[in-house]
C-alpha cells in the first residue's frame, strides 16, 4: 500500500514547495523520484534544483545526465523508478499512474488553476477506490499545510 499525500498549492508555486520538501526526503534516507507532467518543464526544475540555495544544491540527475541507478533524485516525463525510490513527487500534471512501487507518492497541485484542481479531484476520486492510504493538505495563508481530510 502506498501513502498519497494531495499538496493543494495555494500561496507558492511549485518550484518553491518542492526543494525543501526533496530536502526532507534525503534527510530521512530515501530517494526520490519527481515525476513531471510537461515535458518543457523538466529543465526548470532541474535548474532550480542547482541553485534553490546559495549555500548547497540538491544531488540529482535526468536521463541525460547518464545512468540513474545510483541518482538520490531523479526528474523524469516517465514512469520508471530508475533509482529505486521510495518517494514519488507528481507536479505539473503528471498522473498518478505506477504508483505501487513507492512508500510514498506526493502529489502537488496548484488550486489557482482550474484544469489543474479538475484533474486533482478526478484522480483523488480514482484513488479513493484503491487500497492506498489517501490524505488531503491543503496550503493556508502562512504557507503552510493543513490536513482537510
Amino acid at each position: 500500500m502506498t501513502e498519497v499525500l494531495f499538496y493543494h498549492l495555494q500561496k507558492t508555486g511549485v518550484d518553491q514547495v518542492l526543494p525543501p520538501l526533496l530536502e526532507r526526503s534525503l534527510e530521512r534516507g530515501w530517494k526520490v523520484n519527481v515525476r513531471v507532467g510537461v515535458a518543457e518543464k523538466l529543465e526548470p526544475f532541474c535548474a532550480a534544483l542547482w541553485s534553490y540555495r546559495d549555500d548547497s544544491f540538491l544531488p540529482h540527475g535526468t536521463s541525460e545526465d547518464g545512468p540513474l541507478a545510483d541518482q538520490p533524485i531523479t526528474l523524469s516525463c516517465d514512469e520508471e523508478n530508475a533509482n529505486q525510490a521510495e518517494v514519488l513527487f507528481l507536479v505539473e500534471g503528471a498522473p498518478p499512474s505506477a504508483i505501487d512501487d513507492y512508500q510514498r507518492c506526493v502529489l502537488m497541485f496548484d488550486g489557482r488553476d482550474d484544469q489543474a484542481l479538475d484533474a486533482a479531484r478526478s484522480h483523488w476520486k480514482a484513488l479513493m477506490s484503491s487500497d492506498h492510504d489517501i490524505t488531503y493538505w491543503q496550503q493556508n495563508e502562512a504557507g503552510g499545510w493543513e490536513k482537510k481530510a
